[in-house]
């Protein structure tokens, strides 16, 4: 059932981005840039954990989910850390797959050849 809920709530948000892609004359970089925000400020409401707990990764690996990441790393060093934290947290939590992506990118990118048009 848990990769049922994943399946849902991951599909969801990619047919969402798909529609908005479609429908509406927004490019994709300003899409992907509202679907981080979507889940920051859903994330500062209190509703995208709820979310993150019923369908585990299908919330967590959309980039909503590290909208969410971001933003939770941010109240966490507040916390701990006070003012400075609103700088630092949210690049200490997202770190890890903020480093992910570029040492992926940089990996397929020296491994394909560029093709002229």
């Amino acid at each position: 059932m848990e990769y049922f809920n994943a399946f849902l709530v991951g599909g969801f948000i990619c047919v969402l981005g798909q529609i908005l892609i479609d429908k509406t004359k927004l490019t994709p970089a300003r899409i992907l840039t509202g679907l981080v925000v979507l889940g920051v400020i859903l994330s500062a409401l209190g509703l995208y954990q709820p979310i993150v707990d019923f369908a585990g990764a299908g919330a967590s690996v959309p980039l909503s989910g590290f909208g969410h990441v971001m933003a939770q790393g941010v109240k966490e060093a507040i916390d701990k850390e006070g003012a400075i934290g609103i700088l630092k947290g949210g690049l200490t939590a997202g770190s890890a797959g903020i480093t992910a992506a570029v040492t992926f990118g940089l990996i397929a990118s020296l491994c394909s050849k560029s093709k002229e048009k």
